[in-house]
This record gives C-alpha cells, sequence and structure tokens, in this order.
C-alpha cells in the first residue's frame, strides 16, 4: 500500500518540494504508525529544507502532528491502535498522511485538546515551557522582551507569561498583529519600525529587561543584546531573517557582562518523561483556558510549498497548519 508524503530531493527553494505517493513501512520493534489528521508547519521546516540545519537527502519535512494510532510494532506498550497522539520531535516525515516513528517520541492526548490545537501549538508550546521554565525561569513582576509576538510562538508566549503574572513586551511588524498580539496577553507592543532598544528603555525606566527571547535573528540580534539589563540573559532561539551575526564576546561586556544562550528543544526535552510532562503542562494550560491557540491558516498536504510561502513571506500569524 501507498499513501501521500512531502519529500524533498536536495536542498533548495520551496520548488523542491515534492507531493509523491510512498510505499507504507510496517513499524518496526518499539515503532508506531501513526495516521496523521493535522500536520503542524515550523519555520525549523524551512531550515532543513534549505539545507540550513544539514539533513541526509532526499528527506521528509516536519516534526510535529497529530493523529490516530494505526498499528504497533513489537515491543510497544505505551499506546494501542485507535489511540489519539500527538508528536512534535519525531524524526522528519510529519508532512505525510501517514508517519512511522519511535514509540518514545508519543504523547498521549487529552479529550480536552483537538488534533488542530495539538498539531498547531505542541512544538511551540513546549518551546515557551522551554523559555519561560527552563532557560530562565520566569517569575511574577518581571518585564520580558519578545519578537515575532504575532506569531505561534509568540502569541503562546504572551498568554502563558500573562498567566504567571509577567508582564510582556512584543515586537511585531505591522499595527494588524499589534493588536493580535495584544489581544492574547501582550502588555506593551513596539513595531519594528521603531527604535526598539529606546521604547523598551522607556518602557522599564531605564532598567532594560532580565531577558530577551529572540527567534528573528539576524535583524533584530544586536538592537536585542542593546534592551537587556546588566547580566541579563539573550536568548536567541531562532533565525526567520537569517542566522545571528558574528560578534566578539566583548559586546557582552560592553553591555553590561551580558549571558547568551541558544536553546533548542530538541535538547532540553531529549528525554520522553521531559516531554511529556512539558506537553502535560501546555494542555493543563489550554484546557483551563489560559492559552487558546491560533490558527491564521491552513493548507492542504499537496499545498506544503505554499504554506512556506507564506511562513516565509512573514505574512502569517499565529500557527499554520497542513490537513491530510
Amino acid at each position: 500500500m501507498t499513501s501521500k508524503a512531502i519529500r524533498v530531493p536536495k536542498n533548495g527553494g520551496r520548488e523542491v518540494i515534492e507531493y509523491l505517493d510512498v510505499e507504507d513501512r510496517a513499524p518496526g520493534q518499539n515503532e508506531v504508525a501513526v495516521r496523521n489528521r493535522a500536520i503542524g508547519v515550523n519555520f525549523i521546516d524551512v531550515y532543513h529544507r534549505t539545507g540550513l540545519y544539514p539533513m541526509p537527502l532526499p528527506t521528509g519535512l516536519g516534526l510535529e502532528g497529530a493523529g490516530i494510532v494505526e498499528t504497533v510494532g513489537d515491543g510497544v506498550t505505551f499506546v494501542t491502535a485507535g489511540d489519539r497522539v500527538g508528536y512534535c520531535t519525531a524524526p522528519l516525515g510529519a508532512y505525510a498522511e501517514r508517519h512511522v516513528m519511535p514509540v518514545e517520541k508519543l504523547i498521549k492526548l487529552p479529550d480536552g485538546v483537538s488534533d488542530e490545537d495539538v498539531a498547531a501549538g505542541l512544538l511551540k508550546g513546549v518551546t515557551v515551557y522551554m523559555l519561560l521554565k527552563q532557560v530562565h525561569d520566569a517569575k511574577a513582576g518581571e518585564t520580558i522582551l519578545h519578537h515575532a509576538a504575532a506569531g505561534g510562538v509568540g502569541l503562546i508566549l504572551s498568554q502563558w507569561a500573562k498567566a504567571l503574572g509577567v508582564r510582556t513586551i512584543g515586537v511585531v511588524s505591522s499595527k494588524e498583529k499589534a493588536d493580535l498580539a495584544r489581544a492574547h496577553g501582550c502588555d506593551e507592543v513596539i513595531l519594528t519600525s521603531e527604535n526598539i532598544p529606546e521604547r523598551v528603555r522607556a518602557l522599564t525606566n531605564g532598567a532594560g529587561v532580565p531577558v530577551v527571547y529572540d527567534s528573528v535573528g539576524k535583524d533584530t540580534f544586536f538592537a536585542s543584546l542593546d534592551c537587556l539589563a546588566p547580566r541579563g540573559l539573550m536568548v536567541s532561539f531562532g533565525n526567520a531573517s537569517g542566522p545571528a551575526p558574528a560578534f566578539e564576546l566583548q559586546e557582552l561586556a560592553k553591555r553590561g557582562s551580558l549571558f547568551i544562550t541558544r536553546p533548542s528543544a530538541l535538547h532540553y526535552l531529549a528525554k520522553p518523561d521531559d516531554l511529556r510532562a512539558a506537553a502535560a503542562a501546555l494542555f493543563a494550560m489550554i484546557e483551563k483556558g489560559a492559552i487558546k491557540i491560533n490558527i491564521g491558516a491552513r493548507f492542504k498536504l499537496a499545498d506544503a510549498a505554499k504554506a512556506h510561502e507564506a511562513l516565509e513571506s512573514r505574512k502569517t500569524t499565529g500557527s499554520t497548519i497542513l490537513l491530510p
């Protein structure tokens, strides 16, 4: 039997994305076959396609999805056929009707969280958990700065921070995105056309912020450093505008003995128990209404290239998903 899947034979632009029939593979020892109902689209998928994050070729795309367990391999006891599951750190290949992966990558889904919300919010949500609880343990009364505040991660981060009593300053590219960010709990919003460090200093009585979360990279890197209070932490966790530039370590000393880190949820949540704990925290926030997942766009699986075009052009708000 065959099913539809996206494959990339070589690195490049959106034109390298192919929609193909692929042979269905039976799950092996400790593996599970999942029939996808919804698939997450994330900027890391673009990095895999272009080769910014090199992968063996040809390759599938996508790390995140939600669906139903179709069949299980030998040794699998955590799930059985028919269970609802999600995943966000699986081997590449989520852009598919059917995906086979190690059972350790699966998360059981509660009834109160939809498949679309899982596909749209799981990777972004556990990333926010990592940012707010592990990379920097955000405390009530703190003020933090985050870029792309109207994006999928940004909207979840503002809501989660608000639930923690943290004041958020978000950066967005338009007034429409500013309205969306505010509607999702962002306390203050700065436009990219403004002088970001000056605005941050004005909003913090000259103090700066203890932490900046920057998923944009090249275009905002030094502005982010200039927003930090002495001994503040720069968290660079994305490259939407291109990789962050090289710099001299002395730049950190000049700005007040700053810290910098480049975290990945693939490392912070590498152990199944840690990943499932982060997911449980996210699901609890969704079920009690503290976090609402904003799905800005839905595309058919066959239109994955169009989804990438929307993402790369910075036209999207919230999360983007593919539907098989």
